[in-house]
């Protein structure tokens, strides 16, 4: 069944999932910088997004000039054609810093972050607990870096801290088998980035209601 939403809209309609941390990262960004847009939540994996993406994945962002379905494509054509509340530096040496970060962040973590997050009833115990081990001991390495500066390496927002937050919001909720004694600083930053209006106002219900506890014990 399509879902695509054919009626006129000039500007940006986003189809994203209720509850994933790309379709939320998409959302924050657009968020941050204060763009009105259209949201089409699609929970079901099988809708027919094939018109518009040949992979039939989300997030998928069109507007009258283009149709994008890469989370890290989506943010930067954002932040590239929106100029206020810029994400991404302009030198181009601290862009492409930029863009090696989050090549890195989907490689290391969102790797496992994805195994704990999608197909946890297709894990063993011992699968289930080697992902969190790894996964934990990446966050403690990194720690430091969430020590130095209000944001992610940086003394302002940026597209890192956009890319980074919504997986660590989910994360968090496995704080019962991750320990995060040793994570002082991610903690805090998680705070900091989490009671960010546009944080808050990128939120779906449905993640309100899922992340009601963590949100609160962060505020």
């Amino acid at each position: 069944m399509s879902v695509i939403d054919t009626s006129p809209y000039h500007g940006i309609t986003l189809y994203c999932h209720p509850n994933d941390h790309y379709s939320h990262s998409v959302r924050f960004v657009l968020s941050e910088k204060k763009i009105q847009y259209r949201q089409i939540l699609i929970e079901d994996a099988e809708e027919d997004l094939s018109q518009l993406n040949p992979y039939a994945t989300l997030p998928t962002l069109v507007d009258p000039q283009v149709k994008l379905f890469n989370t890290a494509i989506i943010n930067e054509y954002i932040d590239d054609r929106y100029r206020q509340s810029r994400l991404y530096a302009d030198a181009p040496a601290e862009k492409a810093q930029q863009r090696q970060f989050i090549w890195r962040i989907e490689q290391d973590w969102f790797r496992l972050a994805n195994i704990l997050l999608r197909h946890p009833d297709t894990l063993d115990a011992q699968q289930q607990q080697h992902a969190k081990k790894e996964l934990q001991d990446i966050l403690i390495s990194l720690n430091p870096l969430f020590q130095h500066y209000p944001y992610f390496m940086s003394e302002n927002l940026s597209i890192l801290d956009c890319t980074l937050a919504p997986m660590l919001l989910r994360i968090l909720t496995l704080t019962s088998g991750i320990n995060m004694k040793n994570s002082k600083g991610l903690i805090l930053y998680c705070k900091r980035v989490f009671n960010r209006d546009s944080f808050q106002q990128s939120l779906t219900v449905m993640e309100q209601t899922r992340y009601t506890e963590i949100l609160k014990t962060l505020k």
